[in-house]
């Protein structure tokens, strides 16, 4: 009994012994791994390394009969790299690293036991050429979201119990392996997000356990979807989308009737739809979108019974919508915009109660607006503008508290607008213009209801008549207001002063009376307003320059009278103004933004007199009976003149030669750059002739060198060198040290006690906003305009960033973006630049200027919709 006791003891101490050396194995190991992470104070608090039996109780720590069997630290906010060293975890089941930041490379190997790996959502580079026979059992790799390249690992073949892959999301090139058919257990398969190209090989139609696949978004394949995908018979979710596929949908996908989500769309297929897609009686997600489909819309869709989701938008599809459509019990989007539809809307479409988003825009469609569209409240987007629909708008749209966008305009729609429709609480977005509505804009019914999202709202160009009402004031959050092209009469109301957020204001071509109320001084962001083609009268209210911001000022075609105040010409952002067609009297100012006006926009007050004019104010009509002057003064006078002639020649030659050769000290010019051209050559580029631009800040021109450099040369006006002009001293300092491709080089200033000269290097193309919206805009396709979109993010990008101190533009609009001959981007004019000291905070934030009011995301919307308008 004594010896088996022994033996026993021995093996159990041994035992003992062998599990106390291994979890100090693993806890070595994980201090290891400490050290070359990088992190904050309570990420890791727990990771005591005083004791190696606390290990099981570190934080992501799992251990199974003393060993580290799962590490798992998703999200712990870590940094740094990862050790190979981790290999030393010989008896991990499970390890996720995802969700940090760790960057390098990673190699993971030896893990025999391995059956989950998650390395998602980090910045790890390099390539995936692992040992993956030392991890042959994992079941489970996700590496989506790093930057790792190369080609696509050919080792993952060695898996055989592979069930999950994600490599997505990283920047693998090259083709898809043929090979990957081989992984037959694999369930979920994505390669997404990828450098791929090459033809999408059949053999993957033999993963017929898999039941998710995503090939698409920036992989760029030839040829079409392989027919072999029919084969995939228990795929339930398939997207393909955004990778240029073209040819036919095969029909053979009708096979998959396990699918409950098909995403085809942004690609280049042609042909009809097939209607073995009909066959997917479990398909809740169809998106066909954005290809060259054309045909009609199958009949066997109407066995699509659990269908929420369809889109068909941007194809070639025409005929009528089916009236099954309405009958479908599920869906809830339904977008077809875009296309070639013909025919009414299914006049049951809302019924089932469950309708959300409806765009059925640019077709042509015709008939009414079905009366039920929101039945139960769900209906938040509704948008049917550029078809041909007639009647009314339903009246219970105007309860359809649901609703947050209304898009109805460039129809034939008549009657009135529905009691309520555009005082609805969840309303960000209305837009009716273009129709033939008419009746009187209601005041707000339910004062308990405030109407405190609505942005925009576009009434222009109907026959809305009657006054505006008073509740416009309601609209707290208005940015964009147009009612201009309409019948309205009656006084401008005061309470339009309280719409303190509104940006443009159209109340054009209506029968508007009474004055313009010095209320509308108190809408201090409008930087558009339209008050011309009415019958207004009384003078110009003086608060209206207390709008600082304001850009455009169009009061033309009214009744309005007296002197023009002074104080509009302190507007410095004021460049467009129209005051012709008036009854203004008395003498025009020639100072300050007065300079930068046409005279046509004084056209049409023959009581308006000044040297702008050409119609001096000091002419005094001669009454009495002319006489025949004396013979000595004549001689007199034509002395006179002649005196006069020679000295303002003489003054002009004298001005001249000040400002160009004027001795060595009058004219200082610093160069950032080599130059092989001097500042008399400069400044003969600066005549009347080579104007190429005005702005509030000066005037453009453009010459050419002795050596053949074009430049522009902008020449700031109303200040010297030494009147501390923030703008001027601001564009100085940034852009002659900046060198970034995507920015406009200053090449030099030149300055003398009077004038201030920069000089960039020259532009051909002009600035974006001519490109988009000039005599001859239009042009630029939409390759090119996401180009020039990512060029000037660039350009920004390395502002916000890169530069030291860092710095913000704040002026950013498509007249500041310049193009080259070439079309490539390049950001401009740093009058507004302000460096950003200890990490984001302005030397003067509060000393904001410019032109005001510009919304970037406009700008953008402009470049790469397609439809270059915000959906």
């Amino acid at each position: 009994m004594v010896l088996p006791f022994i033996v026993l003891t021995f093996f159990s101490l041994l035992g003992t012994s062998c599990f106390a050396s291994s979890l100090v194995s693993d806890f070595h190991v994980l201090v290891t791994l400490k050290h070359g992470f990088q992190f904050s104070e309570l990420a890791l608090s727990t990771w005591n390394s005083s004791s190696p039996r606390s290990v099981c109780s570190w934080a992501g720590i799992r251990c199974y009969r003393g060993r580290v069997v799962a590490v798992d630290l998703t999200d712990f906010n870590l940094f740094g790299s990862v050790s190979p060293l981790i290999s030393g975890l010989d008896r991990l089941t499970d390890l996720s690293l995802a969700g940090n930041n760790f960057a390098g490379s990673i190699a993971i190997a030896n893990f025999t036991n391995l059956q989950f790996l998650n390395i998602s959502n980090n910045q790890f580079s390099g390539s995936l050429d692992w040992n993956y026979s030392s991890i042959a059992n994992l079941e489970v790799f996700d590496a989506y979201n790093n930057n790792f390249t190369a080609s696509l690992p050919l080792g993952i073949l060695s898996l055989k119990k592979l069930r999950y892959l994600d490599l997505g999301g990283n920047f693998f090139n090259g083709k898809i392996p043929a090979s990957y058919g081989n992984l037959a257990s694999l369930e979920y398969l994505s390669i997404a997000g990828n450098d791929l190209n090459g033809e999408i090989p059949g053999d993957l139609g033999n993963l017929t356990n898999l039941r998710e696949i995503y090939l698409g978004y920036y992989n760029v394949f030839e040829g079409g979807i392989p027919k072999e995908f029919g084969k995939l018979v228990n795929l339930v979710h398939m997207d393909l989308s955004s990778c240029e596929l073209d040819g036919p949908i095969p029909r053979e996908l009708g096979n998959l009737k396990a699918l409950d989500t098909l995403y085809l769309h942004i690609n280049l297929l042609s042909g009809s739809i097939p209607r073995q897609l009909g066959n997917l009686t479990n398909l809740v997600n169809l998106d066909l979108s954005n290809n060259a489909l054309t045909g009609e819309i199958p009949f066997e869709f109407a066995s699509l019974k659990q269908l929420k989701l369809f889109n068909l938008f941007m194809n070639r599809l025409h005929g009528s919508i089916p009236d099954y459509v309405a009958d479908l019990p599920n869906l809830e989007t339904l977008g077809l915009w875009m296309n070639n539809f013909t025919g009414i809307i299914p006049q049951k479409l809302g019924q089932n109660g469950k309708l959300q988003l409806l765009d059925l825009s640019s077709n042509k469609l015709t008939g009414k607006i079905p009366p039920n569209l929101c039945s139960s409240n769900q209906l938040r987007i509704l948008i049917l503008l550029k078809n041909f629909l007639l009647g009314p708008i339903p009246e219970a749209l105007g309860a359809c508290s649901s609703l947050t966008r209304v898009r109805l305009g460039q129809n034939y729609l008549n009657g009135s607008i529905p009691n309520g429709l555009i005082y609805l609480p969840l309303l960000s977005l209305a837009e009716l213009q273009n129709n033939y509505l008419s009746g009187m804009l209601l005041e707000n019914s339910n004062g308990s209801l405030e109407p405190a999202k609505l942005g925009q709202l576009n009434l222009a160009d109907n026959l809305l008549s009657g006054p505006l009402p008073h509740s416009l004031s309601n609209f707290s959050s208005l940015q964009i207001l147009l009612l201009g092209g309409n019948q309205f009469s009656g006084p401008i109301p005061p309470s339009i002063g309280q719409l303190h957020q509104v940006l443009k204001l159209d109340l054009s071509r209506n029968s508007l009376s009474g004055e313009i109320p010095p209320e509308i001084g108190n809408c201090f962001h409008l930087t558009y307003l339209d008050m011309s083609q009415n019958n207004l009268s009384g003078s110009i209210p003086r608060e209206i320059s207390s709008i600082h911001i304001l850009n455009y000022l169009n009061i033309s075609r009214n009744h309005l009278n007296q002197n023009i105040p002074r104080s509009i010409g302190t507007m410095k952002s004021l460049t467009i103004a129209d005051f012709s067609f008036n009854d203004f009297s008395g003498k025009l100012p020639e100072s300050g933004q007065f300079a930068f006006f046409n005279a046509s926009a004084f056209a049409g007050n023959p009581h308006l007199c000044g040297s702008l004019l050409n119609n001096p104010c000091n002419f005094t009509a001669i009454t009495n009976t002319p006489r025949k002057p004396p013979a000595d003064f004549k001689l007199i006078f034509a002395l006179g003149l002649l005196i006069c002639s020679l000295v303002f020649a003489a003054a002009a030659i004298i001005k001249a030669k000040s400002f160009k050769r004027n001795g060595p000290d009058s004219w200082k010019m610093t160069s950032f750059q080599k130059l092989e051209f001097t500042i008399f050559d400069i400044l003969e580029c600066v005549k009347d002739g080579n104007v190429i631009g005005r702005g509030g800040a000066g005037i453009v021109y453009h010459g050419k060198m002795p050596n053949g450099v074009e430049i522009a040369v902008k020449k700031l006006l109303g200040f010297g060198p030494n009147s501390h002009d923030h703008g001027f001293r601001a564009e100085i300092q940034t852009l002659g040290n900046i060198r970034h491709r995507n920015i406009v080089r200053l090449l030099a200033f030149c300055s003398n006690k009077e004038t201030n000269l920069l000089v960039y290097e020259y532009m051909r193309n002009g600035s974006l906003g001519e490109a988009l919206h000039g005599k001859k805009g239009g042009f630029l396709g939409w390759n090119l305009r996401y180009k020039i979109a990512i060029e000037a993010a660039k350009g920004l990008c390395y502002l916000h960033h890169d530069c030291s101190p860092l710095i913000l533009h704040r002026d950013v609009k498509s007249n500041n973006i310049l193009l080259d001959s070439s079309f490539e981007a390049h950001v401009a004019d740093f009058g507004l630049a302000k460096f950003l000291i200890d990490g984001g905070t302005s030397e003067c934030m509060s000393a904001i200027a410019g032109s005001y009011g510009y919304i970037a995301p406009v700008l953008m919307f402009q470049i790469i919709d397609p439809r270059n308008e915000v959906a």
